[in-house]
């Protein structure tokens, strides 16, 4: 009778390695939906600053205006680089900043980098030679938001105003503050439509982007 009594209450009570699998996967579970939550939190922190910056002219008086650059095709101005350069030209003539630097390198093959063509449109549209820095060494955005910083540092500039695409500017910021600078953004005017598939493949570029660069994992 006992035995068959211990037998039903060995029946009746589940292998502690069923228990200890069970717990497990509970904890996996758990541990998965904050590692989701965490992220669609980061996300949406970071979508939220790159639309404010997106949508917000900040500029005002400074000491330099900085384009960043852009393709350009075989010595011109993409349509992208030219309407960032354009709006650098509009905020020259209302006397933001006395002075505009160009960025931008060239890839490889080029015969001109984007700073060099930045630099030759601006002249071309009646801005003084020595009202322009050209930096034509840099690759990529954070090279970029570096050498203005080392520009800045060099002629004694603490206030700059960017001018970049509207779902750019808040990483730009972000990189150039953290070298102690005074940034004002200025958005360059948008030619896709809001909310088409573009700017998000932009806005999802960003937030990769600036999550990379905050995590010293680019």
């Amino acid at each position: 009778m006992n035995a068959f009594a211990s037998g039903d209450d060995a029946l009746a009570t589940p292998p502690r390695r069923h228990w200890a699998a069970s717990a497990l996967r509970f904890l996996l579970i758990y541990l998965f939906a904050v590692a989701f939550l965490a992220a669609l939190g980061w996300c949406i922190w970071v979508y939220t600053q790159i639309e404010h910056y997106a949508y917000v002219d900040q500029a005002a008086p400074a000491d330099v205006i900085c384009v960043f650059g852009a393709a350009e095709y075989g010595g011109r101005p993409s349509p992208v680089l030219r309407a960032r350069l354009d709006h650098a030209l509009v905020l020259f003539e209302h006397k933001i900043a006395p002075v505009i630097v160009t960025l931008g390198g060239s890839a490889p093959g080029d015969a001109y980098s984007e700073g060099q063509v930045g630099e030759a449109y601006l002249m071309a549209n009646g801005v003084p030679e020595e009202a322009i820095i050209a930096e034509t060494q840099s690759r990529n955005t954070e090279e970029q938001a570096l050498r203005i910083v080392a520009i800045a540092r060099t002629n004694g500039y603490q206030r700059v105003v960017i001018v970049s695409d509207p779902t750019h500017l808040f990483r730009v910021r972000e990189i150039c503050a953290r070298e102690g600078l005074q940034v004002l953004t200025s958005p360059r005017q948008q030619t896709s439509p809001v909310g088409s598939s573009s700017e998000w493949q932009q806005v999802w570029h960003e937030i990769v982007a600036y999550t990379l660069w905050r995590t010293h994992l680019h």
